[in-house]
């Protein structure tokens, strides 16, 4: 059965919302880089047949649909947390942050009446509705999970330029077989997150070796 994915945003039209904002994130599995979220706004007469959760698209789809989505919708917003924000936080606790960081861009843009997230529970002051498996049921989900995939994954590219050894264009930095092997053999560079486990064993490779 086809999921209707209007289904969340017209009950709320239909309670006298205007503008409804999906949210989502990528990147909290990576070894390296921030974990990305985008916060979109699209109109009612949307229409981008074939629009889902942005993992099941291919990386040519996600492109176009990033460029229709940012062209056509009412406002849109990122937010990233660093490496480095991620280590002291947490990964749960700094995809929240990111999250918050996303709707405020939005929300110096346009007036937000409710905010549809993907799985996550955010304290916000704006009425929310978390929806598991969101990126697959919500079209304004599935919008947010396309930018921000492919803003994350541009990242992953502009590094990959820099150290094509890692092989960051192929893997966008989550922890394959080729990653593992390429981080032992040649070590860690800037934007490695710190307490994940395969990049502790390497640093403290690197710190017994010194």
């Amino acid at each position: 059965m086809e999921v209707d994915l209007w289904q969340y945003e017209k009950e709320l039209y239909q309670a006298g919302c205007i503008n409804i904002a999906g949210v989502d994130e990528v990147g909290r599995g990576p070894l390296i880089g921030p974990v990305v979220t985008a916060c979109v706004i699209l109109p009612p007469d949307f229409v981008l047949d074939g629009l889902t959760d942005s993992k099941k698209l291919s990386e040519k789809k996600r492109n176009l649909f990033y460029d229709y989505i940012i062209n056509y919708c009412v406002a849109y917003g990122i937010g990233s947390c660093s490496p480095e924000e991620i280590d002291q936080y947490n990964i749960y606790a700094a995809t929240k942050i990111a999250m918050i960081r996303a709707i405020e861009e939005v929300k110096k843009q346009v007036k937000i009446d409710h905010v549809l997230i993907d799985a996550m529970p955010l304290d916000l002051d704006i009425p929310t509705t978390s929806i598991i498996k969101g990126d697959a049921k919500s079209i304004s989900i599935a919008a947010a999970s396309v930018v921000a995939k492919v803003t994350r994954d541009r990242m992953m590219y502009e590094l990959d330029q820099k150290y094509p050894m890692y092989g960051f264009g192929k893997h966008k930095g989550y922890p394959t077989k080729a990653h593992i092997e390429a981080i032992h053999k040649y070590g860690l560079i800037d934007g490695y997150r710190k307490t994940y486990g395969p990049v502790m064993e390497v640093s403290k490779k690197e710190g017994e070796r010194k």
